[in-house]
C-alpha cells in the first residue's frame, strides 16, 4: 500500500526507438538502463507490484536476468499508456492506481514517485509532475513540453511552444515576468479510467503537438499537476548519453 492505495508501478520499455534503437539495454556503468530505472522504482516502499512491460525478447530476458517481474505485451501499442492498460488487464488483481514510469528514466528520483503518490488522496483521474523553469534555454526548447494550470493545479494545456505568451514583453525578460512550468512525463492513472484512456483515438491537438496527454484533456479527462523540485535527466539520444557521461553520473 502506498498512501493508503494499492498501486502497481509499470515500466514500459520497447527496443525500437527512432532516435536511439535498443535504448533500454544500453550499458550505464555496468548495468542496462532498464535495470537502473527498475532499481530506482524499487527504492520506493509500498508498490504492490513493479512490472516491466515490453514487446522485445531481449528486454524480457534482461529483466529476468536481474530478477524483475516482466510481462511480454503486444507490439502494436503506440504509447506507454496502452502498454500499461494491457498489463492492468492481465494483473489478476485489482489496484487503485497504476504509475507509468518511462524505461529511459534511469535517474528518476524515488522522491518524485512519492510526490505523485501524495496526490492519490485527491482521487484525480490522472496525476503528473511539473517543475518550475529557471533558464531560457529550457523555456524556449520545443523538445521540452510546457504546461499551464488552473487555480486548483489541474492542467489546462500542454505545448511544445512557450506558454503563456507574454504580449508586449521582450522574450529575454519572460522569466522575470511570469512563472513558467515544464512537464515531467511521469503519470499515475486511476485504475478504473485507464482502460478508457487506452481506447481513446488520437485527437487533433495531440496530432498537432505530438503530445499524448492532449488526447486526454481534449476528451475532458482531468490531469492533476503536482510541482516537484527535482530535476529529471532523461536519455532520448546517444548525445544525451555522452552528456551524462561527461557529468560523471555513470
Amino acid at each position: 500500500m502506498l498512501h493508503g492505495k494499492k498501486v502497481a508501478a509499470i515500466i514500459p520499455a520497447r527496443f525500437a526507438s527512432t532516435r536511439f534503437p535498443g535504448k533500454p539495454l544500453v550499458d550505464l556503468g555496468g548495468k542496462p538502463m532498464i535495470q537502473r530505472t527498475y532499481e530506482r522504482v524499487k527504492a520506493v516502499k509500498g508498490f504492490d507490484r513493479i512490472i516491466i512491460a515490453t514487446d522485445d525478447q531481449r528486454i524480457y530476458d534482461a529483466a529476468q536476468g536481474f530478477n524483475a517481474e516482466v510481462m511480454m505485451t503486444s507490439s502494436e501499442h503506440l504509447t506507454g499508456t496502452d502498454r500499461c492498460a494491457e498489463v492492468l488487464s492481465r494483473l489478476g488483481e485489482s489496484v487503485d492506481y497504476v504509475v507509468n514510469i518511462q524505461g529511459d528514466e534511469p535517474f528518476i528520483e524515488p522522491a518524485q514517485l512519492e510526490e505523485v503518490a501524495v496526490g492519490f488522496s485527491s482521487g484525480a483521474p490522472i496525476l503528473t509532475l511539473i517543475k518550475k523553469i529557471t533558464d531560457s534555454e529550457t523555456l524556449f526548447n520545443v523538445n521540452t513540453p510546457k504546461v499551464v494550470c488552473d487555480e486548483e493545479g489541474n492542467a489546462l494545456y500542454f505545448s511544445r511552444q512557450t506558454i503563456p505568451f507574454l504580449r508586449g514583453v521582450e522574450p529575454s525578460t519572460w522569466l522575470n515576468k511570469h512563472t513558467f512550468f515544464k512537464h515531467i512525463g511521469l503519470y499515475a492513472y486511476r485504475a478504473d479510467i485507464l482502460p478508457g484512456l487506452s481506447a481513446l483515438k488520437p485527437t487533433s491537438l495531440e496530432l498537432a503537438e505530438s503530445l499524448e496527454q492532449l488526447r486526454w484533456i481534449q476528451n475532458g479527462v482531468q490531469i492533476k499537476a503536482i510541482e516537484t523540485q527535482f530535476e529529471t535527466i532523461g536519455i532520448d539520444s546517444p548525445e544525451d548519453l555522452e552528456k551524462i557521461q561527461k557529468m560523471g553520473l555513470i
